[in-house]
């Protein structure tokens, strides 16, 4: 490895982003996340993605805004250092972090989950009954993740090149899967016949938009790329044409999957929507192949390996840019920061790929797509929160002027919706992530002390603290003592107060 400075090559471009942004997002969560939604919101899954996809969009707005001004490898995990000190920035980095150490290797499980499902007619099993990888599908997993790394080894012209061809070949079989859907299995009995269209009420629609979220992680890779983007007055757009792609996407999917479920074929009896999430492997591989259609069962199987292979490799790269970022943060060590003879930051690829094994496949308490879809989201989100604050506190010094009109509503229903996605998450999600947070942050805040700016990051520390303790009390918690509305709607007036505190604390 040769040592350089830490500069980023500036190569890619508007469809290279937007690519990046759609093809990186479109995996496991549209594949998984609908037979868990529909547990828990049935047929209303469709207003759920759709939810998911709206309150997205202000969360990108605020990512519009703070990657123009601060277009920087890792922007995420930097803004609120610029705002609020470097506490508040070590949370916030951190959240994000957990966030992106956990997608590559679920990736990478839902690829085991795909090979499994044409390798058990072998009788080599790689995924259990219950969801669990066996010793084989465990290995195999790394394997992949160790696939990943050529991706993001060579230049970022190369990554951007092979994404934009990667991604749009698998766009194009993922809506030739979707096409197959609804021209084969389309039954519309299932959207009514069951309880109606919204069997569990808004509770479920609301309940089952968390899931949703861990599949609209797209823009939050755009701005950690935006160093190495030719011109960064693209940003924007690519933000916003991204959420909008996914968004209809995922609901044509979630049209598609509730349209063609075969009860008895999955062995479920008709209208228990709740035991879609106890389906072992991918639903959409399932249900393709207890229909009998080969060859929607060849492109399902392909778009289940490919799909999240492609995913996987893409957050990589912006895992380890984070970790860059965290390195100029200075919370670990600077040599992160030292590049190849590419212009990539070869450590910070190594040190992911190690450490996003060890939690994923050994931390995580419950190894299934579902749990860890459930606990990198309460993560990412509690990263995300900082940023809406961070966008209008900047604007209220003077230190940025607004691109957005109305851009103080737009960052309080950013934040307040990333508060509810949080909440949804419930208990025991919400703990698990935020004692991941804590012990990285006392670890690291020690090691490399890290102490400026405490009193400027108290109201992010209480914030977090609130939202535990409502997943505890709240009617999906340890306690119930409120139900799913109260808590709702106490978490989304507490947040308004939080967000205020938050810009009354910056620097």
């Amino acid at each position: 490895m040769e040592k350089k400075t830490n500069y980023l090559r500036k190569e890619l471009s508007l469809l290279n982003l937007v690519i990046i942004g759609i093809a990186g997002a479109v995996g496991t969560g549209v594949l998984f996340s609908s037979a868990g939604m529909a547990a828990l919101a049935g047929p209303a899954i469709v207003i759920s993605w759709l939810l998911g996809g709206i309150f997205y969009l202000f969360i990108g707005l605020t990512y519009v805004q703070l990657a123009s001004y601060y277009p920087e490898a890792g922007g995420p995990s930097r803004y609120p250092l610029y705002s609020h000190g470097r506490i508040t920035n070590l949370i916030n980095a951190f959240s994000d972090l957990i966030w992106y150490l956990f997608i590559p290797p679920i990736e990478a499980l839902a690829v085991v989950e795909g090979l499994n499902y044409f390798t058990s007619n072998y009788k080599i099993v790689l995924i259990n009954s219950n969801g669990f990888p066996t010793l084989l599908g465990a290995i195999i997993g790394v394997l992949i993740m160790l696939l990943f790394i050529p991706f993001n080894y060579y230049s970022v012209r190369f990554f951007g090149m092979s994404t934009t061809w990667f991604g749009s070949i698998k766009l194009l079989l993922y809506l030739a899967v979707l096409l197959g859907f609804l021209i084969y299995f389309f039954h519309f009995s299932n959207f009514t016949a069951y309880g109606g269209f919204a069997p569990f009420g808004f509770a479920g629609i609301f309940s089952a938009i968390p899931l949703a979220m861990f599949a609209f992680g797209g823009i939050g890779v755009i701005p950690d790329y935006a160093e190495e983007t030719k011109d960064h007055s693209v940003l924007g757009k690519a933000i916003i044409y991204t959420v909008l792609g996914q968004t209809a996407i995922y609901v044509a999917f979630a049209i598609a999957f509730i349209a063609a479920l075969d009860w008895k074929g999955l062995g479920i009896s008709p209208g228990n929507w709740a035991a879609l999430s106890n389906l072992p492997g991918n639903p959409f591989i399932d249900i393709a192949g207890t229909r009998g259609v080969i060859s929607l069962l060849v492109l399902t199987g392909i778009i289940g390996i490919i799909g999240p292979f492609v995913t996987g490799y893409i957050y990589q790269g912006g895992g380890m840019r984070v970790l860059f970022a965290i390195s100029r943060s200075k919370y670990v060590s600077e040599k992160i920061q030292e590049l190849n003879k590419y212009s990539i930051p070869l450590w910070a690829l190594i040190v992911f790929v190690i450490v996003g094994a060890v939690v994923a496949y050994i931390a995580a308490p419950l190894p299934t797509i579902y749990g860890l879809i459930s606990d990198s989201v309460v993560a990412g989100y509690i990263g995300f929160s900082a940023n809406p604050v961070a966008m209008q506190a900047l604007i209220s010094k003077g230190k940025m002027k607004p691109m957005i009109a109305g851009s103080n509503i737009i960052s309080a229903l950013a934040f307040i919706f990333a508060s509810l996605i949080i909440y949804w998450s419930g208990w025991p999600s919400v703990p698990y992530a935020v004692l991941l947070l804590l012990i990285a942050c006392i670890v690291f805040s020690v090691v490399y002390k890290v102490k400026e700016d405490f009193w400027n990051s108290i109201w992010y520390i209480a914030y977090i603290g609130f939202l535990t303790l409502m997943t505890f009390i709240g009617d999906n918690g340890a306690l119930a003592i409120l139900n799913f509305y109260e808590a709702s709607a106490v978490t989304a007036i507490a947040s308004l107060i939080f967000y205020y505190w938050g810009i009354r604390s910056s620097k």
